[in-house]
């Protein structure tokens, strides 16, 4: 069955990756970026060869969003999946079910922090951005996002085995948010853990040492820009992203009043 490692984009979903593959696929904790292959993207081209060739029509391709996964389970074993799509249901599609989920962890950021984020990452202008998080839309042909709050709502409202992880705690609180990471994933699996490997994750996935492997070109997910043909920065300003001084106050105060019940629960506000 599958633990989902889901969030809305650029919200820390890969960072997560970084902390649960290196806790999971490694002896010692230390990461290097092959690690995030064992964590593949859902949904994928790959997944649906044998069901359709239409692979960016999300009208053909919500007919085998559960067929997939039911192949995808055979071997019975628990694996990971990270993916942005909202867990939707299109006419009488849902895009899982109980029998292929075994848990989320739903990654989550303030959406005023997102704004420019979703600027570098889409090459766009701030109104853009907002505009973005406001509007269902689908990205890739394959993704259905809805908006940022239809997202949030999707994986954690009557979700029974969750694990709610804010952004901001893992910069403001890392060593917590990995344990929190740790005693949820122990229901599920059995691993090692020991106070070396808890202290190489640490220091291996730390948002600096991410950036300076990416700079080394150490990472193989980046992103080409169709327009400047380079490489997009995907780890951009992490820790250093201060909405309140980056964004328009317009563009906060729009955000904060649609999003305002959704801000308030998770503490935004």
């Amino acid at each position: 069955m599958i633990i989902w490692l889901a969030s809305y984009p650029k919200s820390g979903n890969t960072w997560v990756r970084t902390l649960i593959s290196s806790l999971l696929y490694t002896s010692d904790g230390i990461f290097n970026f092959s690690l995030l292959k064992k964590i593949p993207q859902f949904p994928e081209k790959k997944y649906f060869k044998t069901f359709t060739s239409k692979h960016e029509d999300i009208n053909e391709l919500k007919k085998y969003w559960v067929v997939a996964q039911d192949k995808i389970n055979l071997d019975n074993k628990i694996k990971f999946f990270k993916t942005h799509h909202a867990n939707c249901k299109i006419d009488d599609y849902k895009f899982t079910d109980q029998s292929n989920t075994l848990a989320t962890i739903y990654v989550v950021r303030d959406p005023r922090s997102l704004i420019k984020s979703i600027t570098n990452h889409y090459h766009t202008n701030d109104e853009d951005s907002k505009r973005f998080l406001m509007t269902p839309s689908i990205i890739g042909g394959d993704t259905v996002l809805g908006t940022w709050a239809q997202h949030y709502h999707s994986w954690t409202t009557k979700n029974d085995h969750l694990l709610l992880i804010r952004y901001e705690d893992l910069i403001s609180n890392i060593d917590q948010e990995l344990n929190k990471i740790i005693l949820f994933l122990k229901k599920y699996l059995d691993f090692d853990v020991n106070e070396k490997k808890v202290s190489n994750i640490l220091d291996t996935t730390s948002f600096s040492h991410l950036k300076k492997m990416e700079e080394e070109k150490k990472f193989d997910e980046f992103v080409i820009d169709k327009n400047s043909n380079k490489i997009k920065k995907f780890f951009y300003l992490g820790p250093t992203n201060d909405w309140k001084t980056q964004i328009d106050p317009t563009i906060a105060r729009d955000i904060e009043i649609k999003f305002n019940s959704e801000m308030k629960n998770l503490k935004y506000l």
